[in-house]
């Protein structure tokens, strides 16, 4: 049976490899960059729509639905990859409060718009998943993003208990160091790469791909009794390590 699947997010990185592993399915992509969608949806396939949309906001989020309504009548899947990290510029409270603020919009309101936008056309046996972070288990040096990832545990657990009845299920991944995304930017040096796969025990760096498949399976008809979990893809990067 042929799904509609919403990924945010989905014009690189974790979000076009998590919405790249649903080719046998709807796909709709959403994010800020008209182009970037553009991009990714052609090569994703024929099955591939987009919708550039701000999920900050809540005019942003209603476009998405709208748009799914308009073209699926439904959706099955919502994969709130949409995030990142907004980093603190000056000193003193007023930047302190800018950032927290930022960085809780850009990773918890953008999952919540989405996901509370598009709950009423969410079917039966639908399947939730937001993605968090290895920071939320052990903090990630500003105090904001660590907590801004977090936050999506209970938010994912209470949706879990809310949509049960309705066997949709809501689960949280939560990566540890992945490369070949936009993430680090020009912040990531040779130095802290090998200390952050020196964490692991795998010894590599994860990648979008082991993102898409474990989203694949959670999304799967297979994983219908698996909900409320955090799910850490980390290779064995555990906290105190």
């Amino acid at each position: 049976m042929t799904r509609t699947v919403v990924v945010s997010g989905g014009g690189t990185g974790i979000g076009l490899a998590v919405a790249s592993r649903f080719t046998d399915d709807n796909v709709i992509l959403v994010g800020r960059r008209e182009d970037v969608l553009a991009s990714a949806a052609a090569g994703i396939g024929a099955r591939a729509t987009f919708v550039a949309a701000d999920l900050a906001t809540v005019e942003g989020a209603e476009r998405v639905a709208a748009f799914a309504a308009e073209h699926y009548g439904s959706v099955d899947v919502i994969a709130a990859c949409a995030g990142g990290i907004a980093a603190s510029t000056g000193d003193g409270l007023a930047a302190a409060s800018r950032a927290w603020l930022d960085n809780l919009r850009l990773n918890v309101m953008t999952a919540v718009h989405l996901v509370e936008a598009l709950k009423p056309h969410l079917n039966d046996d639908g399947r939730i998943l937001l993605y968090s972070s290895i920071a939320a288990y052990r903090g990630s040096g500003n105090g904001y993003y660590g907590a801004s990832k977090a936050a999506l545990h209970p938010y994912a657990i209470d949706l879990a208990a809310e949509l049960g009845p309705k066997r949709i299920t809501a689960n949280v991944i939560a990566p540890g160091y992945i490369e070949d995304t936009e993430f680090f930017g020009d912040r990531m040096t040779e130095t802290r790469r090998a200390r952050l796969i020196g964490q692991t025990v795998t010894g590599r760096a994860g990648n979008p791909g082991d993102i898409a498949d474990l989203s694949h399976w959670l999304a799967a008809p297979e994983a219908g009794h698996v909900t409320a979990q955090i799910v850490q893809s980390n290779g064995g990067a555990l906290a105190g390590r």
